[in-house]
């Protein structure tokens, strides 16, 4: 396995419009141990940074795109808007191949007021066909994260993929995230992880509802909060002990989501990662 770091790790930079991806690179490739990267869609700026000049940077780095992340929502009423979403996706998976990347990280979609769940959900299993097949024709597999109460919970995700019933669709297993529906990665894992195609190192701790920096309201009313990796309640190095076993040997991308400076956030979860997988490797 290989580490890679987010560019959600340090999105403040990205929305402060402070960094683009080059200085993203130059970070990561500087200041931490990743031997890879994560792109994501929505801070792709081809207008500003061609794909040439962030190949150069990774070159300069020693960095890999490891994955790119659309942030798609399938579960829009409109036909049109759902169109426009697949291509987010059908975009990802030619930054992808453009980098040589294997990966595009995709979402479900979130409840819309509305609109009923079933209806949703075929909308989801219906684009994630469409956007399937594209990637495929690419040699680019999907991963669909568990994320939001659409593909929040691991059967949820598991069904999804098996209705759309492709090679192109697989897991990207957020370890963090299971908290947020209630449910605990580790028995997650023993639902998704023969489909597990790109992995989430991410750390949460609960917190009391007083709690004054940025937080996430579980399914049951819990809040969680964002920690450097290994030093939240997640079981990170047993999560990634046991995906090893079962065979899983690509990238591990860090999503670093605490309170801390992002910069320094990132720098130290991607060393407790590196430190994880060296251990288990020795």
């Amino acid at each position: 396995m290989k580490t890679s770091l987010s560019v959600w790790s340090c999105h403040k930079y990205f929305y402060d419009q402070t960094w683009k991806n080059i200085d993203f690179i130059r970070f990561t490739g500087q200041e931490t141990c990743a031997e890879g990267i994560e792109l994501l869609h929505r801070f792709w700026y081809p207008d500003t940074e061609s794909q040439a000049m962030i190949e150069r940077a990774l070159q300069q780095e020693g960095l890999e795109v490891a994955c790119v992340g659309a942030s798609n929502n399938f579960a829009l009423p409109d036909a049109a808007n759902r169109t426009e979403q697949l291509r987010q996706i059908t975009e990802s998976v030619d930054i992808a191949a453009g980098f040589g990347a294997k990966v595009v990280r995709v979402f479900s979609g979130n409840r819309q007021e509305g609109v009923d769940f079933g209806e949703a959900r075929s909308w989801i299993v219906e684009g994630l066909k469409t956007a399937a097949e594209y990637a495929g024709a690419r040699n680019v597999v999907l991963c669909l994260e568990n994320h939001g109460l659409f593909a929040g919970k691991a059967e949820q995700v598991m069904d999804i993929i098996r209705d759309v019933d492709s090679e192109a669709l697989r897991s990207t297993f957020d370890m963090g995230n299971f908290l947020l529906v209630d449910e605990q990665p580790g028995s997650a894992l023993d639902v998704l992880q023969t489909m597990v195609g790109h992995v989430h190192a991410k750390d949460f701790t609960r917190v009391a509802g007083s709690y004054s920096g940025e937080s996430y309201e579980a399914l049951s009313g819990d809040r969680y909060a964002g920690k450097v990796l290994g030093e939240g309640s997640v079981d990170v190095r047993g999560l990634l002990s046991r995906l090893q076993t079962g065979g899983y040997n690509s990238w591990v991308t860090v999503e670093f989501e605490g309170d801390d400076e992002q910069r320094l956030g990132s720098i130290r979860s991607v060393e407790y990662v590196k430190q994880v997988l060296e251990s288990l490797n020795s």
